[in-house]
């Protein structure tokens, strides 16, 4: 305890003490950093931002794994709202010269092969012409989408991130906006976001290792059986708010959101997703809720060992009201109810050299949703509510800092058919990806990868989810969709 008029002498011990803070908080990044290096995106996927190794002068392995898959040092940064917590966080301490900004791109050779597609026997179609199954291919050079993350702290414990993001022919939207108050009451176990995000998903899609038409999406975070009205994906980013908190060291972790059930559509009417059965409609009149909640376990030399449950619930509109006949934007009503729920996790072994991320989603869709049925109609004869189980196995194994190996195993199966008549494998899928990328180049003002994959995904009667094909003829029919991606990743 200080007396009064000694304000020389505490004066040069605060000094001190933020000296050796400082240096304590540069000495656990480094010790952080020997877990491997840093990622990437497709189509318009997050990015990790070598912006925030350049404001603190830290590798970009101190917080990532493999860029931008995230380490536990990386989770305590990003849940602190991206603060180490000491004077360099406010922006006031900046050089006028930074600015938070990352931009991403990766211009990349890639071929797809699409089986069983249905295409006229005649070209053009017309007199004679029948419908036939063949394999179509595609094939050349190509750009991903483009990024220009802008993230960091505007005052203490006030947070945001805006991501315009590109598609290929330079069509720009708002993949995330969000502000976030962090350590509300001086506790880290209340945070509070608001505006466009990623759910708290324990296993991220949009920092993930994966790049291909098939391998970069989750099978699993997108699916929808045959015939299914339901326009959700628990990998979308949606808009709403979040409650979240966390231990100090974020071993243990909730989230709690509060979302548009309109999929993380702005505008809520005329830019909302439809109602596939009903054009131009969109939810807009109900709430969903997100729920999760994570634990990790430190297991010394091998790692960090998290284990995580989330469920997901809501509603869809599933007729709407009309004008002389034509639907009224953003006027659905009828809506019915569907969850998603399971479980994740992010294990390490070998030393962290070798990790394994399980994961099992188990869904329902009520039975007017999965059979595209208004409520305000009768249900056709042999109805029911769809439901499915599904997951997948993923490892990467980091042979080097510098060299990563990645490869996942995925499956969806119906457990519950929407309708009696579908054969009983409908909707099912099997999809594999294996791959490799390496780091020639990572430090604190760009980032390269060479980037190597190959996935292919069978799917059973419906429309491949990587959208290079349509579905086959027959309602069981097998549809093998497969692609290859090589391109070069970088971030600036």
């Amino acid at each position: 305890m200080f007396r009064q008029g000694s304000k020389g002498a505490r004066s040069m011990v605060l000094d001190s003490l933020r000296r050796k803070l400082a240096r304590a908080a540069l000495v656990a990044c480094a010790l952080l950093s020997v877990a491997p290096a840093a990622h990437a995106l497709p189509n318009g996927k997050v990015l990790a931002i070598p912006a925030f190794a350049r404001k603190y002068g830290l590798p970009c392995s101190a917080c990532h794994t493999a860029w931008p898959e995230l380490n536990n040092f990386g989770q305590v940064f990003r849940d602190n709202g991206y603060q180490l917590m000491n004077d360099r966080d406010s922006p006031i301490w900046l050089n006028p010269s930074y600015f938070p900004i990352t931009i991403r791109i990766t211009p990349n050779w890639h071929l797809e092969n699409t089986t069983n597609q249905p295409i006229d026997s005649l070209p053009g179609g017309g007199a004679g012409s029948t419908t036939v199954s063949r394999t179509l291919q595609m094939n050349g050079f190509d750009l991903s989408g483009m990024d220009f993350w802008n993230t960091g702290v505007l005052f203490k414990n006030i947070s945001f991130s805006i991501l315009p993001s590109s598609n290929a022919a330079a069509q720009f939207h708002f993949e995330n906006a969000f502000v976030r108050f962090d350590n509300l009451g001086r506790s880290s176990w209340f945070n509070f976001r608001f505006g466009r995000f990623e759910l708290d998903n324990l296993i991220s899609e949009k920092r993930f290792l994966f790049l291909s038409a098939n391998g970069g999406l989750y099978q699993n975070y997108h699916f929808a059986p045959r015939g299914d009205t339901n326009n959700f994906g628990v990998g979308d980013n949606q808009l709403g708010v979040e409650l979240a908190g966390h231990s100090a060291n974020s071993y243990t972790r909730y989230a709690i959101a509060f979302l548009s059930s309109n999929e993380g559509v702005e505008n809520l009417g005329a830019g909302s997703a439809p109602i596939p059965t009903i054009p131009a409609v969109n939810a807009g009149r109900t709430y969903d809720v997100y729920l999760t909640f994570s634990q990790t376990f430190s297991a010394g030399s091998q790692g960090y060992e998290r284990l995580g449950a989330y469920a997901y619930i809501g509603e869809r509109p599933t007729y709407a009201l009309t004008a002389g006949g034509v639907p009224i934007i953003g006027e659905g009503r009828g809506n019915k109810p569907f969850y998603r729920a399971g479980f994740a996790g992010d294990l390490f072994f070998l030393n962290s050299k070798l990790e394994f991320l399980p994961y099992f989603m188990h869904g329902y869709d009520n039975v007017y949703l999965g059979t595209a049925t208004p409520s305000n109609m009768t249900l056709p004869m042999g109805a029911h509510a769809p439901t499915w189980n599904g997951g997948f196995l993923e490892s990467h194994y980091y042979y080097t800092p510098q060299l990563v190996f990645i490869g996942r195993y995925e499956l969806i199966r119906m457990d519950q058919q929407a309708l009696s008549t579908n054969p009983s494998n409908q909707s099912n899928i099997d999809a594999y990806s294996i791959g490799y990328r390496w780091y020639p180049i990572m430090f604190s003002r760009a980032g390269l990868a060479f980037h190597n994959e190959y996935s292919i995904t069978k799917s059973i009667g419906i429309t491949p989810l990587s959208l290079d094909g349509v579905a086959p003829l027959a309602l069981n029919g097998k549809v093998w969709s497969s692609s290859v991606f090589i391109g070069f990743d970088f971030a600036f």
